[in-house]
């Protein structure tokens, strides 16, 4: 039995696949999913040649010490945001072993929205070493904290996957 849905386990066990295969690691810097996502990854036996290290970044200071994050952006534009997503990934990347790394910040609710940022609003980003980089805003909406988060994961793994495969 898995903490994680059969879908979620099922691009997990690819990811740990293919990268093993390849010889390729990532890493993680998650805000809403609070380490879930590498909780995924490393649910899967031989994860160990293929996750390098998590950062769990709930707070500014966080993302700031941690992963290089820089306060005015955070000023700025907000710890939920594309230009808050993208230096936190290359932080995770350039703070670790990885060849790509995965970030995600996000209001998984119930509370904390707002009409610019509702609940549900997510920024995710994957980087690789070779230089490309995905960003994807989402807004899966007021489903409830457990599926935002749920939502959250199959999207990070997705884009993982997709970088490998480019």
């Amino acid at each position: 039995m898995s903490l994680f849905p059969q879908d979620i386990i099922s691009t997990a066990e690819a990811i740990i696949r293919d990268f093993t295969a390849a010889g390729l690691m990532v890493s993680t810097a998650e805000s809403c999913t609070g380490g879930l996502i590498a909780g995924a990854l490393t649910e899967i036996s031989g994860s160990s040649a293929v996750v390098d290290r998590g950062f769990v970044t709930y707070t500014n200071s966080a993302k700031i010490e941690m992963l290089g994050v820089q306060a005015e952006t955070l000023l700025r534009f907000g710890a939920v945001s594309e230009e808050t997503a993208r230096q936190m990934v290359h932080g995770a990347l350039f703070r670790s072993r990885a060849e790509i790394a995965v970030a995600v910040t996000g209001i998984a609710g119930p509370g904390g929205g707002s009409p610019e940022k509702p609940v549900g609003l997510v920024h995710l980003a994957a980087k690789s070493r070779a230089g490309s980089l995905i960003h994807r805003k989402m807004l899966y909406g007021d489903i409830g904290r457990s599926e935002v988060r749920l939502a959250t994961i199959r999207t990070a793994l997705e884009m993982v996957g997709s970088l490998l495969a480019a």
